[in-house]
């Protein structure tokens, strides 16, 4: 295994912790280095990202069936069991619900409306609200040594009541979808993947420059870990039985209490536990931000701090997995951590990025590379193409060593382009039609979203829209991964 300088794991181990669970013990940090890829200890622990791992990358699969495609093919069905965009069931789903949860679940003696004020004033300087960190606070600013901007518009929100007159109010937030992420549950079963539900500001609506969408991402714990991912296997059963349910009324009662409730055992998918109140097996809230250029994706942790009494609830800054700072790709760069990214840390993840499927190809960083912010618009900061450029340098070298030694016939630059398009701003935006070499092609997205608050007429009333990418690749593997696990009971 190849081995970081002193100075770079200095700064990893380093790292402060920022939270306490429930319990109000210590945490392991974002921050904190992974064990090693050859670490027996590691596992089939999924990569330290949102959208790839876990049983979607591993499970052996049947080969994709001839049209009609696979929504119609049999099995789940994807927009009733895999994602979900029906207003008659997401009228169910209250932004206020779901802040109120998080409060609830929390113990801490609060209010949903200082809860999200707290959030966006972390967009702004400090002192703020003085209810949490800053854009410009020590651990958030230039996070990693990377760009993070501030202030930022959307630090105005800590100012507004998102929950009075919901229906009309510009800065209330809609339900726009439910997103079932079996796929990423660990072979081991350690959790049983992600579930997310995404919420986009009313303005958006008519405004496409007052635009924010937060994407809360909620890691499912196992309760019978033991059993391993057969003691997931209800969760898959109650998405897979929604297919057969006709009725949407009924749908909505049963996924309002899934992430409400939860199944018997099982915890409520909303709860500040699952979104980063726990040490680990853990998730996140993201976001995609719209209100100024350049429009840019951010991520947060939910997390209980019991530092001084009594104990409070906050939104923290953290950074966005997967996206290493764009600087570590620019042969040029000065960056303190350029040197080990170049010569050790991308040159290790080659092999897995030549992978020759567009969902099986996979890429992760230790969380001292990435930065605090995905940017969709700057054609540079993000960009890792871009800063890759088209010269000679010692990182084009070493990974044509890597590819040389795969006897793949790939090139270093799609080597990079593979890399940006599973970053959240290439995913988005920066990597919608490139071409990623082997005769792979990234699939558009809505733009820079891929999921609207725009609907169209769907089979029980109006439905969200989904991007082509998730309806023609990204779904049907999901579908795929969730079909063979059900069809695997009892063989």
């Amino acid at each position: 295994m190849k081995i970081l300088s002193e100075k770079v794991g200095a700064a990893v181990v380093g790292t402060l912790l920022l939270a306490c669970m429930s319990g109000c013990g210590p945490v392991a940090s974002d921050t904190e280095e992974p064990p090693a890829a050859d670490d027996p200890a590691l596992g089939d622990a999924p990569p330290n990202q949102p959208d790839r791992g876990g049983i979607g990358m591993t499970l052996p699969l049947p080969p994709p069936p001839p049209p009609p495609p696979p929504a119609t093919s049999g099995g789940v069905d994807p927009q009733r069991s895999l994602v979900v965009t029906d207003d008659a069931i997401l009228n169910k789903f209250s932004f206020v619900a779901v802040m109120d949860q998080l409060v609830g679940t929390s113990g801490v003696p609060t209010t949903a409306l200082n809860l999200f004020q707290q959030w966006w004033d972390t967009a702004r300087p400090g002192p703020g609200l003085g209810a949490g960190p800053h854009c410009d606070s020590p651990g958030v600013a230039n996070l990693n040594g990377f760009p993070y901007t501030c202030p930022r518009a959307e630090g105005n929100l800590a100012n507004v009541d998102p929950f009075t007159n919901p229906n009309g109010n510009p800065n209330s937030f809609i339900a726009v979808g439910l997103f079932n992420r079996f796929d990423l549950a660990p072979a081991s079963g350690a959790n049983c993947g992600e579930y997310r539900i995404i919420f986009a500001k009313r303005s958006g609506l008519t405004n496409p420059r007052d635009r924010l969408f937060l994407i809360f991402e909620s890691v499912l714990p196992n309760p019978t870990p033991d059993q391993g991912l057969e003691g997931c296997r209800p969760v898959a059963e109650f998405w897979s039985g929604l297919t057969s349910d006709a009725d949407v009324n009924s749908r909505g009662d049963k996924l309002r209490s899934f992430y409400f409730t939860g199944l018997p055992g099982f915890l409520p998918v909303i709860h500040t536990d699952n979104l980063g109140s726990r040490a680990s097996n853990t998730g996140q809230v993201r976001t995609n931000q719209f209100m100024q250029p350049s429009w840019l994706l951010r991520e947060f942790k939910v997390q209980r701090h019991c530092s001084t009494s009594p104990c409070t609830v906050q939104f923290v800054p953290a950074t966005v997995k997967t996206n290493p700072g764009g600087a570590l790709f620019n042969p040029a760069s000065s960056h303190v951590l350029a040197s080990d990214f170049q010569n050790v840390i991308f040159p290790d993840q080659v092999a897995s990025l030549a992978v020759n499927n567009i969902n099986r190809f996979s890429f992760s960083v230790p969380d001292a590379f990435n930065s605090g912010q995905s940017d969709q618009q700057n054609p540079t900061e993000n960009h890792y193409v871009n800063q890759f450029g088209t010269g000679p340098s010692a990182l084009r070298a070493n990974i044509q060593n890597e590819l040389n030694a795969l006897n793949s016939t790939l090139t270093p630059n799609q080597i990079v382009a593979r890399a940006m398009s599973l970053s959240c701003a290439g995913c988005h935006h920066l990597s919608n039609g490139a071409d990623l070499g082997g005769g792979l092609r990234w699939p558009p997205s809505l733009d820079f979203t891929h999921i609207s608050e725009q609907t169209d007429l769907g089979p029980d009333g109006p439905r969200h829209r989904i991007s082509p990418a998730l309806v023609n690749v990204f779904i049907p593997h999901r579908k795929a991964v969730l079909d063979t696990f059900l069809n695997a009971a009892g063989q």
